[in-house]
């Protein structure tokens, strides 16, 4: 399935993945979730991020930042989604500008 992004479209669809694949109650899933609030370890987030792959036809990067709420990986997805859509390689490092 080809997937269109945007941050609401790539947050309901994450919301989806974790209600189907880990169980979690689709109320405690908000942007400022943290992951470990909801379970999800390294490990975890790893193997949601091999289905990322797959759902919107990207290359997630061997090593990515460290990620820690929900927002935070739509944030992820939606910049590897727009930088590999303009033909150019995933980033190595954070495909977002540094917070403040």
């Amino acid at each position: 399935m080809n997937m269109s992004t945007t941050t609401a479209t790539t947050f309901d669809w994450l919301c989806n993945a974790l209600t189907r694949d880990y169980q979690i109650s689709a109320e405690r899933l908000q942007p400022q979730t943290a992951l470990e609030d909801i379970g999800l370890d390294s490990l975890a987030l790893a193997e949601l991020l091999f289905t990322v792959e797959d759902a919107f036809r990207i290359v997630v990067p061997p090593e990515f930042e460290r990620l820690t709420t929900l927002g935070d990986v739509v944030a992820y997805i939606d910049g590897l989604v727009a930088a590999q859509a303009g033909a150019r390689p995933p980033p190595a490092a954070s495909p977002w500008p540094e917070k403040s």
